[in-house]
């Protein structure tokens, strides 16, 4: 049963249209047509999740195999959580709106380690019992977890996963979806269903294992394998092109994979180490996703995504493909952290432009000493030529990336971050040329599982002593902004990062204590306090002093009377994560930690010799390096077309559900779907070109409409019907087009014109009342001259204001005991005299001399100066 989700979203709740699921690309199955019904659910705000490439490649794939369905599910913001507690309305799919109890299976992203208390906060909203034991001999959905954290080390999320499904999920998830199809067929049980499900390389269900002593997992039954293989499937970049939110999210853009994996073997970095081997995309493939992607979606951004873009050789032959072919429609390539070594003119001219973001590079360390003991591969000659080519193509703010607390790290490698800086300033910045800034982020290094420095231990009490080391250093470095990540985050990644089932109860009690993953950048002392409490309560707190003091390890075997460590670890000992196979040898991990203490330098073995770490073979194939293409001659940048051949007036209507679209995002969606379109339409000069695409007047948020007008000015002369179909076929069924007419590109704009609004409002009230009584009071209204109402600016100021000079026509239109609906024509300039409908419903109530309640308003008819 659909929930009503309508009743939910009233005016107090924040950007209600990310609830809706009806965004372009939304796919919505008949429920009653399929066997297994999924819901993926992204426990994050829908602005995070509904941006999330995975999340948007997921779905996309379940949807496309038979009899199976797909919906979605997000974090509720604060307002909307609050809403289903206080009226026990339990968590709802998007799409279908039904609640999450309803579904066969959830599935849930766990990519950080302090994300798990959002899952439990959604589970708890859905009204689904936290742990796989509560559960058992219910009829619950089937509850699992995948991403980055649950591949690595499950364990500290044990307790609440019917399974976990270990790396990618492009082939994984449709084979787990015919054994729940067999298994709903069958009418399995809950544990022989599991059972089966344990049977699929690649899924792990905790319940069938059990902890030892020392952390580690081994099977209880016989019938499960001792180790789970992690499962790697190649990018597929056609599944990319899907969801197009309506409301502005985390990464607003098209977002293609390019590359999977990473070989450089940086041993700090764990998705380096799980995603071996790596496979590049065929470049035809890539381009064919991202010119069909873009005209889909209608997006003005695209993003070229992989662990380290610069080592898809083939990216600057690709990127000045797209930027050649797409070059007169104002398209930006925008990509992640750049590998500075690989830095260069051809890389830069296809993501400069018009508009130009900023640019980042991750050289880690600040000597050479730590860059070669991480292995990263990176010279100073390098590190400053890459910089000085970002600086000569026009970047004039930079981004840097540090870590501090890595393995053999001294004080000299730490105020090293200070000289690299203050010299790559001194190298760059030359007289006559435009201020260039840094952006400097010094994070503290946390181990984690499957790499080499997964036995390193941190200190949080050095990690202090070195940021205050740091913070004096900088003190007088000009055009140099430092950011640093609080410890107090850091040690608590660390803590259940690498830790065993033990630390389930600390995860489930730091929730019960509000330490939701938002709380931790509104109130961090808060949410620290909450995970540190959990701690104490579960009996842990001498685990998390080894954290603070540098000397804790996963390994402990226990503790004495007094909290002592009882014996010492090795690196032979075992690990709560050792029963996860990611085809990386143990062995190699620690040679290559000894590699790391000699500041050994391991070559990447997509582009030299094989570094013998495990992965190639059967179970998880080999690396697939594409060469190096010839580069296409650079067409140039977008050049604005601001040729003014023709104006056309839209007047359209803003119904439905579409009334939750806010008046930006309205605006951003006749950018897409003008391009979509492919109508010719005009832009506006300067550093940031935009279409010439202009409202006569922003609608508020939750008011209908039928009468609202929007300018298109356009570079060549088109049929307006023309005009009509084609820019009708590409927007929401709510946003109808009444009329499109051409008017003189030299008249003034719809806005420039606007006078005049007309309203109706529906209201309700207490004390019963006749039309005739209605209009007597409304006629006592009009007889005034001056009604003064006192109203509050954005800045704080409160003014006077007559209303009754705005108010040009009122009528009660119909009365029906309690409600009545009004007509009213008020002032509706873009100066700011307006009368908004509280201010109607204001000169109602002193009338009336009762309260009222405003229920609906609705936006009838723009009048135009000569209307």
């Amino acid at each position: 049963m659909a929930v009503a989700v309508e009743a939910l979203l009233t005016p107090d709740i924040l950007r209600p249209a990310r609830y809706l699921g009806n965004e372009l690309g939304a796919i919505h199955k008949p429920w009653e047509n399929t066997t297994v019904r999924w819901i993926l659910t992204y426990p994050e705000v829908y602005e995070v999740g509904a941006s999330n490439l995975g999340h948007i490649i997921l779905y996309s794939i379940l949807n496309a195999q038979p009899r199976q369905l797909c919906d979605r599910a997000y974090l509720p913001a604060p307002d909307l959580a609050l809403k289903l507690k206080t009226t026990q309305t339990p968590l709802f799919a998007v799409e279908s709106r039904r609640s999450l109890t309803e579904f066969d299976i959830l599935g849930f992203s766990l990519s950080y380690e302090l994300g798990a208390t959002n899952i439990l906060e959604m589970l708890d909203l859905a009204g689904i019992p936290l742990t796989w034991r509560e559960r058992t001999n219910q009829s619950y959905p089937l509850i699992f977890a995948g991403g980055q954290t649950a591949t690595s080390n499950p364990e500290p999320y044990a307790d609440f996963f019917d399974f976990i499904a270990l790396g990618d999920g492009e082939e994984l998830l449709p084979e787990i979806g015919l054994i729940l199809e067999e298994g709903k067929v069958a009418k399995l049980s809950r544990e022989e269903l599991l059972l089966d499900l344990a049977q699929i390389p690649g899924v792990y269900v905790p319940q069938f294992y059990d902890m030892a002593e020392d952390g580690s997992v081994y099977p209880n039954r016989l019938d499960v394998p001792a180790r789970i293989l992690r499962r790697v499937a190649d990018p597929m970049p056609a599944y990319s092109i899907g969801l197009v939110p309506y409301v502005e999210t985390v990464h607003d853009r098209l977002t293609i994979e390019i590359r999977r994996g990473c070989t450089r073997g940086c041993r700090f970095c764990q998705p380096g180490m799980l995603t071996r081997p790596a496979r590049d995309v065929e470049p035809e493939q890539v381009v064919d996703a991202i010119e069909q992607g873009m005209r889909a979606t209608g997006y003005n951004e695209f993003s070229l995504l992989s662990l380290s873009c610069s080592d898809y050789l083939a990216l600057p032959a690709v990127g000045m493909e797209i930027k050649n072919r797409l070059k007169d429609e104002n398209i930006t390539l925008t990509l992640p952290s750049q590998r500075v070594d690989r830095f260069d003119e051809n890389i830069a001219n296809i993501i400069g432009g018009t508009r130009q973001g900023g640019i980042t590079f991750a050289p880690e360390a600040g000597t050479q000493r730590m860059r070669d003991i991480v292995n990263k591969g990176l010279t100073n000659a390098e590190l400053l030529r890459g910089v000085k080519t970002a600086v000569e193509q026009g970047w004039d703010k930079i981004k840097l990336y540090f870590m501090i607390g890595l393995p053999g790290e001294t004080d000299v490698d730490v105020l090293g971050i200070v000289e690299t800086m203050r010299w790559l300033r001194q190298e760059c910045s030359k007289q006559g040329r435009r201020r260039l800034d840094f952006n400097v982020t010094i994070s503290n290094f946390t181990p984690k599982p499957h790499t080499p420095f997964q036995w390193h231990s941190v200190s949080t009490t050095e990690f202090k002593r070195k940021q205050t080391l740091l913070k004096a250093a900088f003190q007088g470095l000009r055009g140099v902004k430092i950011n640093f990540t609080d410890v107090r985050i850091s040690a608590m990644e660390d803590f259940v990062g690498r830790g065993d089932r033990r630390l389930s109860s600390v995860v489930r009690r730091a929730w019960e204590l509000g330490a939701g993953m938002d709380a931790w950048w509104e109130s961090l002392d808060q949410a620290f306090s909450a995970w540190t409490r959990a701690i104490d309560e579960s009996g842990l707190t001498w685990k998390y002093r080894k954290v603070e003091n540098g000397e804790w390890n996963v390994f402990e075997q226990g503790k004495d009377d007094e909290g002592q460590s009882k014996s010492h670890s090795s690196l032979d000992d075992a690990l709560p994560w050792d029963h996860i196979d990611t085809g990386i040898d143990k062995q190699w991990l620690k040679d290559d930690l000894q590699r790391a203490l000699e500041a050994a330098i391991v070559p990447d073995c997509s582009f030299e010799g094989c570094s013998h770490c495990g992965v190639c073979g059967v179970d998880f194939g080999h690396n697939v390096v594409v060469p190096p293409l010839p580069i296409p001659q650079f067409a140039g940048h977008f050049q604005p077309n601001q040729q003014r051949s023709q104006r056309l007036r839209v007047r359209l209507g803003k119904v439905g559900e579409m009334a939750l679209i806010s008046h930006l995002d309205l605006m951003r969606l006749f950018d897409r779907a003008v391009r979509r379109a492919s109508l010719p339409v005009t832009f506006t000069g300067g550093f940031h070109p935009a279409p010439r695409i202009v409202s006569a007047n922003a609608l508020p948020l939750g008011t209908t409409s039928s009468g609202e007008i929007v300018d298109f000015d356009l570079t060549e002369t088109i049929d307006p019907k023309v005009f009509w179909e084609k820019l009708a076929a590409k927007l929401p069924s709510e946003i109808p087009i009444y009329s499109v007419e051409s008017v003189e590109v030299s008249a003034p704009a719809a806005t420039q014109l606007l006078e005049k609004a007309e309203y109706q409002i529906t209201v309700d009230f207490t004390k019963a009342a006749s039309l005739a009584q209605w209009q007597e009071w409304i006629d006592t209204i009009k007889a005034k001259e001056e009604i003064w109402f006192e109203q509050t600016t954005k800045s704080g100021k409160v003014r006077s204001i007559n209303l009754r000079d705005r108010l040009f026509d009122l009528a009660a239109i119909e009365v029906n005991e309690l409600q009545a609906v009004f007509r009213y024509i008020g002032s509706c300039r873009n100066d700011g005299t307006l009368l908004r409908s509280d201010h109607v419903l204001y000169l109602l109530e002193q009338a009336s001399q009762q309260e009222l309640r405003m229920l609906q308003t609705h936006r009838s008819h723009l009048i135009l100066s000569g209307d």
